[in-house]
């Protein structure tokens, strides 16, 4: 059975709790949470079709071992392989609601993002329930962890999940002495600033994000001010795992040329999901990138 999802407003911090609804005997009635939207999220049962409408959430999900009740993605979520057999529903950002509804979910899982929220208050319209997540950070994910073993009734093993993801996101970091920039486009450049889970990879590998001070996920910045902070090398991004990747385009330009880490061809290339999002798998992730600095420089 599917309850409407209800909306609360809360003051101060989020309560990340399970909440009890108990029946006549003592029994269970619901389960609940408290989303990072500051809603309320009940189910009558532990949840059998969910519909994950983020990569991070479904590699969790599988991770929890609860793959199988998985009966939606967006085209992004490939890992692991199994998740690329689950039928998609689009895009994660601006979902159809109609592919969604076709899927009949008793759960769907979204971005906390803008557009996320007016699909998730559409989806209560309809009621069936929405939790949105933040996902931006490892110790997001290890709260998303247990909100979510909450709702499939696993929270013993959601919270083994989430308490290895708070020591991946708490363990010391090498003395790599390796300082880095991460450009995800060319013209204008834009990289990645301090609000972002690549500058928290860097951080975990033993690098120094220049750009760290930036109080943002991405943002633009100039030639001159790349030349300024005089990274040792430049990080992009590919969407699939390149064996031997080339240099990027944007390093035989003129002006590029400015840059030391472009002048002496040290670029590092990240391919694949293991480093675009928060996941069960950060540590591999965190080692990886140090190999890769570590060859580089």
């Amino acid at each position: 059975m599917r309850r409407r999802a209800h909306r609360t407003h809360l003051a101060g911090l989020l309560v990340l709790a399970a909440i009890p609804w108990q029946r006549r005997g003592g029994q269970t009635a619901s389960l609940a949470v408290t989303d990072d939207a500051q809603r309320v999220v009940r189910l009558a049962h532990p949840a059998q079709r969910i519909v994950s409408l983020s990569p991070a959430i479904t590699e969790l999900l599988f991770a929890l071992g609860v793959g199988p009740r998985v009966v939606g993605r967006t085209t992004w979520c490939d890992y692991p392989d199994a998740a690329k057999r689950v039928p998609s529903v689009g895009d994660g950002l601006e979902p159809n609601i109609e592919a969604i509804v076709a899927r009949r979910p008793d759960l769907v899982v979204l971005y906390q993002s803008p557009l996320d929220l007016r699909a998730a208050g559409e989806l209560e319209r309809l009621e069936i329930p929405a939790l949105v997540l933040r996902q931006d950070r490892l110790m997001d994910l290890a709260r998303d962890a247990r909100l979510v073993g909450v709702l499939t009734r696993d929270s013993a093993g959601a919270d083994s999940i989430a308490r290895r993801i708070e020591r991946i996101a708490t363990a010391p970091a090498p003395a790599l002495g390796v300082s880095l920039a991460y450009i995800t486009w060319d013209n204008p450049p834009i990289v990645i600033g301090g609000e972002s889970y690549l500058d928290e990879l860097a951080r975990l590998a033993g690098a120094r994000n220049v750009f760290h001070d930036l109080r943002a996920a991405s943002s633009v910045v100039s030639l001159e001010t790349l030349a300024v902070r005089d990274p040792d090398v430049l990080v992009t991004l590919a969407d699939s795992a390149v064996p031997h990747p080339a240099p990027p385009a944007f390093a035989t330009g003129p002006a590029w040329q400015a840059i030391r880490a472009v002048r002496e061809r040290r670029f590092v290339v990240l391919g694949g999901s293991l480093f675009g999002h928060p996941s069960p798998r950060a540590d591999s992730a965190v080692a990886e990138l140090g190999r890769l600095l570590r060859s580089a420089r």
